[in-house]
Formats: structure tokens, C-alpha cells, sequence
């Protein structure tokens, strides 16, 4: 495994993790400016959880969503695939923490401890899958309600929480390709790390000859005494 690699990985990957749970809450998925006169303009904007509005005095005023059932079938599954997104990311997280070299925990079986870094690497491209398709879903229903020309509802445009998301996603997918990338299996060129056993020294030819020198009779006497 490559050290410096596996380390940036997993930097990465955490700084995805930590760029969901920012966009996640974040207000400004979608925002339209309804004009009008100095009183009367204000600009509206959502979330996955919310509907704001603030007008040109900087009055805000914001509303849950009243019902989940009564929202669009793509808001319920950005929701889901977002919150799937930071479970994965933390799984991830875990694993690439104990899956590094410079970790102590789990011991020195590098071997092991380098599969579970790759496992790290799957869930942060899970994490990075998850987040691209909520977002993407997302922006999608915004263009297709702009540019239709038959839609009487409120136009949006896409918000800044979006770009935060496409972000994470790059950043998680590419820290996951990477954590995958670095924890190949060992060469045999490579030391392979053996719990501590006392009294072994490692010189395994040395032991050999003093256990065949051990195992022949001490002889006091030549053949000339018994004559």
C-alpha cells in the first residue's frame, strides 16, 4: 500500500463527507426573484425541507413542508439518496481510519488492514454515487420546469446548495477510486508482519544447527577405554 496516497484518499473522502452535511441543510437549492416594485420584490428560495422567502427589506420568512406525501416523487428520493449519501460517508470514513498504515488500531496484518481501507473506498463511492444522482435529479426537474414553456408554475434556477453536492460527489468519488487504487495486495517483496513470539530470534538456519548440536550424546570417553 502507498502511504501518501491512502492518506490523501482519505482526505478526500472526508472532505466530501464533510461537504454533504453542508449541503444538505443548505437553503439555496432552488431560488426564482419574483419582480416587481421596491416592496413588492422578493426572492423565493428551497430546499429539500423548506420554502423561503425574503423580500427588498431583508425580512425572511420560511415554512416547513406541510406533508411528505404531498411532495414530488424527486424531492422524497433526493432526500433519501442525501441521507443514504452521509451514511455511507461515515462508514467510509471508519473504515479508511482503520484501513491506514499509520493507524494503529487492528494491528500491523497489513494485509487486512488494507482491505478494509478498500472497503472504505466502496462506501465513499457509494457515498459520491448517492449525492450525484440526488443532485442531478434535482437540477434536472429545474431546467425541464424553466424551460417549459406550458409550465404556469414558479420558475426556478439552480441554487447554490447544488453545486455544493456536485463537489462532495466529485470529491468522494475520486477519493474513493484513489483508497481503492492504494491498497493493492502486499509483493512478495514486501515483509509480512508476524505477531511476537519469545525467544525467536529469526535466524531459523542458527536454530536448526543448535538443535542438532544439542541432540547428539555428550561422549566422555573414546573407544580406547573399553579396551
Amino acid at each position: 500500500m502507498n502511504p501518501f496516497v491512502e492518506a490523501f484518499a482519505s482526505f478526500l473522502g472526508f472532505l466530501g463527507w464533510l461537504m454533504v452535511g453542508v449541503a444538505l441543510p443548505h437553503r439555496y437549492w432552488r431560488e426564482s426573484t419574483v419582480d416587481g416594485n421596491v416592496i413588492t420584490t422578493s426572492t423565493i428560495y428551497e430546499n429539500l425541507w423548506m420554502s423561503c422567502a425574503t423580500d427588498s427589506t431583508g425580512v425572511h420568512n420560511c415554512r416547513d413542508f406541510p406533508s411528505l406525501l404531498a411532495l414530488n416523487g424527486y424531492i422524497q428520493a433526493s432526500r433519501a439518496l442525501m441521507i443514504a449519501s452521509i451514511v455511507f460517508g461515515t462508514f467510509g470514513l471508519v473504515a479508511s481510519l482503520v484501513g491506514m498504515q499509520c493507524s494503529k488500531i487492528g494491528g500491523e496484518n497489513y494485509v487486512l488492514k488494507g482491505r478494509i481501507a478498500a472497503i472504505g473506498g466502496v462506501f465513499f463511492i457509494l457515498q459520491g454515487l448517492c449525492t450525484m444522482i440526488a443532485v442531478s435529479w434535482y437540477a434536472a426537474n429545474i431546467t425541464q420546469q424553466f424551460f417549459d414553456q406550458l409550465y404556469a408554475g414558479t420558475k426556478y434556477e439552480i441554487g447554490q446548495g447544488l453545486y455544493i453536492g456536485w463537489a462532495s460527489a466529485v470529491l468522494a468519488l475520486c477519493g474513493g477510486c484513489c483508497l481503492l487504487c492504494a491498497c493493492k495486495f502486499q509483493s512478495p517483496s514486501e515483509k509480512t508482519s508476524y505477531p511476537y513470539q519469545p525467544g525467536y530470534t529469526g535466524d531459523t538456519r542458527g536454530h536448526i544447527r543448535s538443535i542438532a548440536a544439542t541432540s547428539q550424546a555428550p561422549s566422555n570417553y573414546g573407544r580406547n577405554a573399553y579396551v
